[in-house]
């Protein structure tokens, strides 16, 4: 039957742009969703990590062998094991430099520590076992010597003069020491300015905290030398390339990653992590899946928190209150290791998003990134762009007070206007579109900013506090990649599309089938997305930082 025959298949009813529901949600809301700890395979096995309790220590010895010999233990590994595999460690991909041209510092992370524990929660080993509790029980039978050492866990005491050393390779503990601007432009701007409004920030660390904690199983086909990973993540593609390119040293054919529904990922699911290169290594030593599920209080200490910048902001502005220049000089804490983009989100991207909406000539970042003995950061929520935007409206909030200017006129004086665009901006990025001065006047109508004041005093009355937030923003996103998309015909008349993209909470099921429904008349109903299975695409985005 023709797709124009029946009302309920319209092309007017599911068309690009009509209000269509997400199609994946009634599984979701039924529980019917397939998560990664949802997956059982035959034979499977349970892994359980041994982690650090101390925050920093020499390792002066690990012994397993009471471990091994518990009851349904099929084997317990240390870092010496996987380092004699051969396995590569995880890497920081953000290639930066010094202030001074020379590159940052990048020690590699194994998967599990041998030398020092730098955090509480640093993984030293794990043991696989025939259930859980049996794992779990021999993992707390490893015993473990540490020699505690000093801690450090804010960038400001880190890089005092004789702190502890996070990496005794790195003595100043500062992985990069970046910079962007011209100094003394900023400076000469600085020093005419009429008024200067310097602020201390701190945007603090958070956990991530996602709906599904981190899960993975691993499976190794000896008679292929092929390795499967069950896994959430944001990319099957781009953790495919990097656990085969970087990790297992393999053409990434002899990879395949699988992911189904995933309970949120904010950029902390992106990458891998220890866990998984270990039951990759203990599926192929037993010739059986392996899998890990992390509890909340694992999931505090090893998944990747965000934030965690601490930054002194300056704005100077003329007699009128207009913007002449911002310069920000502060720290990026980094942990004990570099996440995989860790470097990025207190840097560039404080550059790229700072100034937002606002013609500013000139800016100046300054930043340290710096290692302490805490859980490493990495990309969440945003990664740079919400905490760049926060700095700056703080310090354009407190120069109105300051100079005793409405915080709307002040906003309003800064936009870049229509008429100004295309603009080059002072952060080397060029603005070719957008009428922020409108959008701006609607929002403040559509909250109705003049009645503000009246319902402040009707909440005072009820005994309740009413405040009036501002934030005109604009967010630099991650550089665009190519992605693969395919159309699939299938036998039973429905139609499947095969895509790098994936899909962690975002909706895409049913927007893509309503660009097909469009394009080709193909029934809404009939069109299905598959998204999670390495093996089906031809080529997917590897994760942005990489193309940097």
């Amino acid at each position: 039957m023709n797709v124009h025959d029946r009302s309920d298949m319209s092309l007017h009813r599911f068309g690009v742009g009509q209000p269509v529901r997400r199609t994946e949600d009634p599984i979701l809301v039924r529980g019917e969703g397939r998560y990664t700890d949802d997956v059982s395979l035959p034979g499977q096995t349970y892994a359980v990590m041994v982690r650090s309790p101390a925050a920093h220590g020499v390792i002066r010895a690990i012994d397993v062998a009471a471990a091994r010999g518990m009851p349904g233990v099929l084997g317990a590994w240390t870092g010496a094991d996987l380092r004699t595999a051969g396995y590569g460690a995880l890497k920081c991909v953000v290639p930066f430099n010094n202030r001074d041209g020379t590159p940052m510092r990048k020690p590699p992370r194994p998967a599990l520590a041998t030398d020092k524990v730098r955090f509480v929660g640093d993984p030293i080993a794990f043991v696989v076992a025939e259930t859980p509790l049996a794992a779990r029980d021999a993992a707390e039978a490893v015993v473990v010597e540490i020699d505690a050492l000093p801690a450090v866990t804010t960038p400001r005491d880190a890089v005092k003069a004789g702190a502890p050393k996070v990496f005794d390779d790195v003595p100043d503990n500062v992985a990069l020491d970046y910079h962007y601007g011209d100094s003394d432009k900023v400076a000469a701007a600085f020093a005419g300015a009429a008024h200067v409004t310097r602020l201390e920030m701190v945007n603090s660390r958070v956990v991530v905290s996602a709906m599904e904690p981190r899960a993975a199983i691993g499976e190794f086909d000896p008679g292929r030398e092929h390795w499967t990973l069950h896994v959430g993540c944001q990319g099957v593609f781009g953790l495919r390339g990097a656990l085969a390119n970087d990790i297992l040293g393999v053409p990434p054919q002899k990879v395949r990653v699988l992911t189904g529904n995933v309970g949120g990922s904010f950029g902390m699911k992106a990458s891998v992590y220890p866990e998984y290169i270990c039951i990759l290594h203990a599926a192929r030593a037993l010739g059986r899946p392996v899998k890990w599920t992390a509890d909340r209080s694992e999931s505090f200490v090893s998944d990747s928190h965000g934030r965690d910048h601490d930054f002194v902001g300056e704005l100077a502005l003329d007699a009128d209150g207009r913007f002449l220049a911002l310069r920000m000089t502060g720290y990026g804490n980094m942990g004990a290791y570099l996440g995989t983009v860790a470097p990025l989100m207190s840097t560039l991207n404080i550059v790229k998003n700072a100034m937002g909406v606002y013609r500013t000539p000139l800016i100046e970042v300054s930043t340290k990134c710096v290692f302490t003995n805490t859980t490493m950061v990495s990309a969440y929520r945003g990664a740079g762009r919400p905490e760049g935007n926060y700095f700056m409206e703080r310090l354009i909030d407190a120069a109105a007070r300051e100079m005793g200017v409405d915080r709307l006129t002040i906003r309003r004086r800064n936009h870049v206007k229509a008429s100004e665009i295309p603009y080059a901006a002072a952060s080397g990025m060029t603005y070719d579109s957008g009428d922020f001065p409108a959008v701006f006047d609607r929002a403040v109508e559509i909250a109705d900013v003049k009645g503000f004041e009246q319902r402040k005093r009707d909440s005072a009355e009820r005994g309740l506090l009413r405040g009036l937030g501002l934030g005109s923003y604009l967010e630099v996103t991650a550089p665009p990649n190519k992605e693969m998309g395919g159309i699939r015909f299938e036998a039973d008349g429905g139609v499947t599309i095969i895509t790098g993209t994936l899909d962690y909470g975002q909706g895409h099921a049913a927007p893509f089938a309503q660009v097909l429904s469009e394009r080709l008349g193909i029934p809404f109903n009939r069109i299905r997305l598959l998204q999670g299975d390495s093996d089906e695409l031809i080529f997917g985005a590897v994760p942005a930082a990489r193309d940097r």
